[in-house]
């Protein structure tokens, strides 16, 4: 039976992905390194869930690792490659940018290279809202030119963008990037500020509050993101035959090429996030405001015209709904029941 390929499985997009993918039938292989960016203890926690499966296998290899990658893709030939293996991180990458460039450019030519060469119908793989950068115009929109990021990891995924169209125009590979708009909730990642908030407030240590407060971010669900992903997944990118290029639409192309913003199209002040919270946990947070962080941008919105048009949907769980189903997930994994108990991890 064909598989699937679902890399970064270990990661909490990655994760629910190939969760999704098995409830509903699919066979999936999942590749993933488990490296210590974060605990390791949370990925293997992920991996042991879709173990479960038996229609999960995983393979523990480095996406830079070009041998073993088409080793991957020659034994397999995956008619589908769902592609979210990356270094994440805006902060991250300021202090680290070497990772980003063996991980997310080096790794993504390593999955183009096996999706090319060995039969794949369609690869989907991970952008993100950080490529907009400068751009304040908005709701950010696939069809706005995107070349000033603010930040390498932005940049990164900006080239991911441009090296999958050149696959699109040179091989006919079908292509589609998916934007995502800060993803958060259950199995959600250490670093990200909803799970920092939580462990911190509930230690009644003081929460970073950057820009002052002033700060916007289209904080999407991750079972939205999920439910995009897939949806999108089953249609293959196709060709526009009236796409111009006198007018270049960034978002489209001749070549079976596509791009989406996956976002919930409700910006959220950071100040109420930070208050939803707050009530979730029944405690109030320490607050220790300061200024704008190197290569972050103010606020973030996502316009889903296109993704709502072509896959008849678009995400509407709402910041209150999404943090009560964190802050249960939170609560079960850590064993933190109370106000003011401690993170066991």
């Amino acid at each position: 039976m064909t598989a699937t390929l679902v890399t970064g499985a270990a990661g909490f997009i990655g994760y629910h992905v190939a969760e999704r993918l098995l409830a509903r039938g699919d066979t999936v292989v999942g590749l993933d390194n488990v490296n210590p960016y974060y605990d390791p203890a949370l990925k293997e926690a992920r991996l042991a869930r879709l173990a479960r499966w038996p229609r999960f296998r995983l393979e523990r290899a480095d996406i830079a690792d070009r041998s073993t990658v088409d080793q991957l893709f020659s034994r397999e030939r995956f008619p589908l490659v769902i592609h979210l293996a990356a270094q994440a991180g805006v902060r991250y990458s300021v202090t680290h940018p070497h990772v980003y460039v063996e991980s997310n450019i080096t790794g993504f030519l390593h999955v183009l290279e096996g999706a090319r060469h060995h039969g794949c119908k369609h690869l989907v793989y991970a952008s993100t809202s950080s490529v907009y950068g400068c751009n304040t115009a908005m709701p950010f929109s696939v069809h706005q030119n995107v070349d000033h990021p603010v930040s390498l990891y932005g940049a990164t995924k900006k080239a991911n963008e441009l090296m999958a169209h050149s696959y699109s125009h040179l091989y006919g590979l079908p292509t589609t990037g998916l934007r995502f708009f800060t993803v958060y909730g259950p199995w959600g990642r250490p670093d990200m500020a909803l799970f920092l908030f939580t462990s911190a407030i509930l230690e009644g240590r003081p929460i970073q509050v950057f820009n002052h407060g002033r700060m916007q971010r289209d904080f999407t669900y991750v079972d939205d993101i999920v439910e995009g992903v897939v949806r999108i997944a089953d249609r293959p990118a196709a060709g526009d035959a009236g796409w111009d290029g006198d007018r270049p639409d960034p978002a489209t192309s001749r070549a079976p090429y596509r791009l989406y913003n996956i976002g919930n199209s409700d910006p959220v002040d950071l100040m109420r996030m930070i208050e939803a919270l707050e009530r979730e946990l029944g405690r109030e947070a320490i607050k220790e405001y300061l200024p704008m962080q190197m290569g972050d941008v103010p606020a973030t919105s996502a316009d889903v015209t296109d993704l709502a048009r072509d896959a008849g949907f678009q995400p509407a769980t709402s910041i209150e709904t999404g943090i009560s189903h964190f802050v249960a997930w939170y609560r079960e994994y850590f064993g933190a029941t109370a106000p003011g108990a401690k993170d066991a991890n």
